[in-house]
């Protein structure tokens, strides 16, 4: 029988994290009565983060690497892993140890009466300019889309696969997951997690490909959803009937892995 839950990590170059993260994993899961899966994808690293994603496979049967063999940016990545995994329930996180993998066991039993929980993190550790992006954006979900998901740059969530079905692939999807899974009539539902500061790597996004682009998919985004066929409910029958509303409110405190370009072990 293969995995019923799969946690799906992209990676660029974050060759120090890779060992201790995966280790969090291990010790935030080891209660867990699923069967798991950890699918690790290298981005195109150009420093040694596919020899410590070696490395720890050996040492972690649950452990599976995919590797980009360019750099194909982190929608890509996370595409892949997504495709490539088994789970029927997937849990997303970064690379870098800014997400507390101990935050999972509550988001998984949160998930019994939704269809997707994302993570709000409650005392970011990131610089200004992010937080300032993060600002401006939240703002403008807000005013274009009215839907009003508190920390859609979170990458720290948990769902069922059903929702894939209905989420468009493209390069920048990962910021708007949440948004995209809700506008097809999900449960979604936000919780307060752990933030950490990076201690290890260098961050990846600036100004201009993080809040410059965004605002640009942005309109994309706020397009599809208008011209969204409608006809669902695509989820009537994936989670148990405790769902009743769209969206709990949270409190502060792209390749298939047999595609070419795309090696595994």
């Amino acid at each position: 029988m293969g995995p019923e839950l799969s946690i799906v990590v992209p990676l660029r170059n974050e060759s120090a994290n890779v060992g201790p993260l995966v280790n969090r994993i291990v010790s935030a899961l080891r209660h867990q009565p699923r069967a798991y899966e950890v699918v690790l994808v290298n981005d195109g690293s150009t420093d040694d983060t596919w020899e410590q994603m070696l490395g720890v496979a050996k040492a972690n049967l649950c452990v599976r690497n995919l590797r980009l063999v360019t750099n194909a940016g982190q929608s890509a990545a996370l595409w892949t892993g997504l495709r490539a995994s088994h789970g029927a329930i997937i849990a997303t996180l970064d690379g870098d140890l800014q997400n507390d993998p101990a935050d999972l066991p509550a988001m998984l039993d949160l998930l019994k009466t939704c269809h997707m929980v994302c993570g709000v993190r409650a005392q970011r550790k990131d610089n200004l300019s992010r937080r300032f992006s993060s600002w401006v954006a939240r703002g403008a979900r807000k005013t274009i889309l009215r839907i009003d998901v508190r920390d859609s740059g979170c990458s720290l969530r948990v769902f069922h696969r059903a929702v894939l079905e209905v989420v468009p692939v493209f390069d920048g999807f990962h910021r708007f997951l949440p948004i995209l899974v809700q506008s097809a009539g999900a449960v979604v539902r936000q919780v307060p997690v752990r933030h950490h500061a990076r201690v290890a790597g260098r961050s990846h996004y600036g100004i201009w490909n993080r809040l410059g682009r965004g605002l640009v998919d942005l309109v994309m985004v706020g397009w599809f959803i208008r011209r969204r066929l409608k006809g669902g409910p695509y989820f009537q029958n994936t989670v148990a009937p405790a769902c009743e509303a769209p969206v709990a409110s949270a409190v502060a405190p792209g390749d298939s892995a047999d595609s070419p370009g795309v090696f595994q072990t």
